[in-house]
């Protein structure tokens, strides 16, 4: 027999492949029970736009043509939204695809890339695939004003010759943590006109803090800045992947030599040009998060649980044990969370925010489970 393994690239050889959160369909098999809720994924709670829903509907009728290949439609609008050109936007099968992308047209064997150590776990995946190296940062600590957050300086440190891309979470999952305009702008100047810095701004949508930049007007100042940004969040579109980027036409003109031929599908597409029309459904996606966030880190400081300040539509909290054992128990009531042990957090758990409901679940359920 013939052992494939031997056979793959070194850096799929080493790869441990990226755990999603458990399905509610799933649980429910496993368990036996009914009406789990999910608050794993950090997914909207109020699901898509109806007009989103409406434009699927429609789109029906040519499933058996092929999609537009270049998104001109979708690309347009995204276009206008940020006041940039169609030729400016890359479309990708969610923003994963797009960091994807990133690491096969500019890493490789002899490359490294610079990532925070508790960022998005996918930037490390990506550069480990194509046998580049990963360099992950130190956070800032524990007692700064964004515990665990991206330390530009210590990134900025690791960058040299060899480093072609960054990757920066902003807001960063799973910390919530935020970085502001004035030091990203202040990172974006020391760093090497010939790396690649990539600010991922999956849950930008859901963030009101003052000082957070749009880093999608920096292009003209930045030509080695790209912004990649997602519709499976504030758009509540996860199961149709569909996500962008934003960069120099020069940039973007790579990325669409290594991507696939109609990598994003007529309904996804159809979806999110809709979605981004009905400014209604993101307005109350953002009032709904910010209550429920209120509601949570209340609810968390009352129990005495210490929680990483968020900006995003989730926050990780600490249950101070390991928490594989809290998660599973969670899962025994009927609420699925994510451990982050795996991010380097090895007494936290990640809960996305849902309705009032939900959140009361999830918080009756953790009593529960925590004084058992």
């Amino acid at each position: 027999m013939v052992d494939f393994s031997v056979l793959a690239v070194p850096g799929v050889r080493a790869l441990r492949p990226y755990e999603p959160g458990k399905p509610v369909a799933t649980l429910e098999r496993e368990l036996g029970i009914r009406d789990a809720v999910k608050l794993a994924s950090n997914e909207n709670p109020l699901g898509p736009s109806p007009r989103a829903l409406a434009a699927i509907q429609t789109a029906l009728d040519d499933l058996h043509i092929y999609p537009d290949g270049n998104g001109f439609a979708l690309k347009q609008a995204l276009a206008n939204r940020h006041g940039l050109t169609p030729e400016q936007v890359t479309l990708g099968n969610g923003s994963n695809e797009i960091l994807e992308l990133v690491a096969r047209t500019w890493l490789g064997p002899g490359c490294s890339a610079v990532f925070s150590r508790h960022a998005f776990a996918v930037y490390a995946l990506v550069v480990q695939a194509v046998s580049a190296e990963g360099r992950p940062a130190d956070p800032l600590p524990v007692d700064s004003g964004q515990p665990y957050g991206h330390d530009l300086d210590a990134m900025l440190a690791r960058v040299d010759k060899d480093t072609r891309v960054v990757f920066i979470a902003n807001p960063n999952n799973p910390t919530g943590t935020w970085v502001s305009a004035g030091a990203l702008e202040a990172f974006l100047v020391q760093v090497p006109a010939e790396t690649l810095v990539v600010v991922d701004e999956a849950y930008a949508e859901y963030v009101e803090a003052t000082d957070y930049p749009d880093t999608t007007q920096w292009l003209q100042h930045f030509p080695n800045l790209m912004v990649t940004r997602t519709f499976s969040k504030i758009h509540g579109l996860a199961g149709l992947r569909l996500g962008y980027s934003v960069s120099s036409i020069g940039v973007a003109e790579l990325l669409n030599r290594a991507r696939q031929p109609f990598n994003v599908n007529s309904l996804a597409q159809a979806a999110g040009l809709a979605a981004l029309g009905d400014a209604g459904h993101v307005a109350e996606s953002v009032r709904v998060n910010r209550e429920g966030l209120a509601q949570m880190t209340a609810a968390l400081r009352e129990r005495g649980l210490d929680f990483i300040p968020s900006v995003g539509n989730f926050i990780t909290f600490d249950v101070r044990q390991p928490p594989g054992p809290v998660y599973e128990r969670l899962l025994r009531q009927g609420v699925i969370v994510r451990p982050v042990d795996n991010y380097g957090l090895p007494t936290h758990l990640r809960v996305t925010i849902g309705t009032r409901g939900e959140n009361d679940r999830f918080l009756a359920a953790l009593d529960n489970v925590l004084t058992a």
